[in-house]
This record gives structure tokens, sequence and C-alpha cells, in this order.
């Protein structure tokens, strides 16, 4: 009896697996998906704030990251730090990376 269930458990030695590069498909087509929806554009929206960031000049009106509103009066040390005039006679001085973004103002009448 053990001999007959011996003999049922293989089968002339095959094994029921695929190939090596089938297990591979899945991982392959996450890491496309990843890549396009996460990756690509986070790359591209960090170049448009690079680009946005080497632009910069006097008299625009910026946000910093913490929510700081001003307008660039100056800047310094190759311009890597930007000066703020945040109110009449306050200015402060930001890392030229802490800018948000800039800010698009309607013109007032």
């Amino acid at each position: 009896m053990i001999t007959e269930v011996y003999a049922m458990g293989t089968q002339g030695g095959t094994t029921g697996g695929g190939g090596g590069f089938a297990f591979l498909i899945p991982f392959i087509l996450i890491f496309l998906v990843f890549y396009l929806l996460l990756i690509l554009p986070q790359q591209k929206k960090q170049k448009a704030h690079q680009a946005m960031l080497n632009s910069l000049s006097k008299g625009d009106r910026v946000v910093t990251v913490g929510g700081l509103y001003g307008t660039i009066v100056g800047m310094k040390d190759d311009n890597s730090i930007v000066v703020l005039k945040i109110a009449d006679n306050i200015k402060v001085e930001v890392s030229k990376s802490s800018i948000a973004g800039l800010v698009k103002t309607k013109d007032r009448r």
C-alpha cells in the first residue's frame, strides 16, 4: 500500500511551476503602474517648481511654505536667500527653496 501512494506522488520528475520570467511579470507591471501614476508626475511637478524658483525676480509677490506672503525686494548669497518685504519697514530673509509659489493678484481699482 505504501508503494502505491509513493508512486502517485510524482509524475516523471516534472515540477508544476511556470518559468522564472512568468513569476516576474506581475512585479514589472506593478512597478510600471507606480512609475506612471506616482513617480513621473512628481518629477514633472518638481521640475516646474525649480523653473519657477529660477525665474524669481524683484517685485514678484510670493508665498512661503510657512504661509508668509511678501514681495521680493532683493536676493543674497548667489540668489540662495531672498529678502521679502512683508509689511511697511519689515523685511525678512528666507531661503529660496522655502518659497512655495507665486501669488497671482487681481488688479484692484
